[in-house]
């Protein structure tokens, strides 16, 4: 590890992130130190952000206005924050919130649907109904309807757009393709069975697919589709970026390939002298709080960015 006169040694960077969130411990000790803390993890519901999230929770078991209003303190947002955190699977009330989701907000194409009144269950957002669906253990019958909507479909190039169903789209987008991903591993981690061949395959597809694209760039022309992209962001939301990419490239196991290099050195860029990472960009709407502050130096994207490291290295 490079260090000038202001930046951390590893130990210090280590120490600082477990000055944080008893979440970011837990992960901390997880995925970094290699050590399981169930007591951390069994902590996050009662104190700090995870504690604080699940006050928002209302008797009848929504968040906000319901399951998808209002950004990003609806249900489906809440939720999807108290999975990154890592708060244990087996809460009982969470499963209860997702559970009346998946029994309320199914239309007939199989999919989940924010408001019965669309014809069409949109994509990404049942991508991510799966993430944390799955994390939480929900019963696979309630999933079946779900994963056969996501296999209908997946696109010609090897990904998904949200607009497939909506709005005719011909090409995938890197947002709805990394919810989807991020969702059959989920899926696939937690030991689901139904359909599951067919959903490996277009994870495999689904991965060459952002491959293809460097992770940031046009196939055809090598020029960055989306600057934004590059900027590192925390809640990701519904949002692609590289880091969000790498790791779940890391997550899923992944082994290093020679088109992440670019993206690799892009995030080594974005590195501070105190070798910490910042959150670079904020997706604008309503929060219950913030977690950190953007522009400084963050904790989750500089825990995310260690664990893409661990797994990868640098460079090659």
């Amino acid at each position: 590890m490079k260090k000038t006169p202001d930046s951390l040694t590893e130990d210090q960077l280590i120490a600082w992130l477990l000055e944080g969130d008893v979440s970011i411990q837990y992960q901390v000790h997880r995925d970094l130190l290699g050590v399981e803390k169930p007591e951390l993890q069994e902590r996050i519901a009662t104190e700090g952000w995870g504690a604080k999230f699940l006050s928002f929770r209302k008797p009848e078991g929504h968040w906000g206005r319901g399951f998808y209003q209002v950004k990003w303190i609806s249900s489906h947002y809440s939720l999807l924050d108290l999975k990154h955190l890592g708060i244990s699977p087996t809460n009982q009330k969470i499963r209860e919130s997702i559970e009346f989701i998946a029994q309320n907000h199914k239309i007939t194409d199989g999919g989940i649907n924010p408001a019965k009144q669309r014809p069409d269950s949109d994509v990404c957002i049942n991508g991510m109904f799966l993430n944390y669906a799955c994390y939480f253990e929900i019963d696979q019958a309630e999933l079946n309807s779900v994963v056969d909507f996501i296999i209908q479909h997946h696109m010609a190039d090897g990904g998904f757009n949200c607009r497939s169903n909506q709005g005719g789209a011909v090409h995938s987008s890197l947002h709805t393709t990394i919810s989807i991903l991020e969702g059959i591993l989920e899926y696939t981690k937690n030991g689901y069975v139904y359909r599951v061949d067919e959903l490996e395959k277009i994870a495999k597809a689904s991965r060459e697919f952002i491959l293809m694209h460097r992770l940031f760039k046009s196939d055809r022309t090598g020029e960055i589709i989306n600057k934004k992209f590059l900027m590192l962001s925390y809640p990701s939301r519904w949002f692609y970026d590289i880091l969000r990419a790498l790791d779940y490239f890391q997550a899923a196991g992944v082994s290093y390939d020679p088109r992440m290099q670019d993206a690799l050195n892009v995030l080594m860029k974005k590195r501070r002298k105190d070798m910490k990472w910042p959150v670079q960009a904020k997706h604008a709407g309503k929060v219950h709080f913030d977690m950190e502050q953007t522009g400084g130096p963050n904790r989750w994207n500089t825990l995310r960015a260690l664990k893409v490291l661990k797994h990868f290295g640098e460079s090659k």
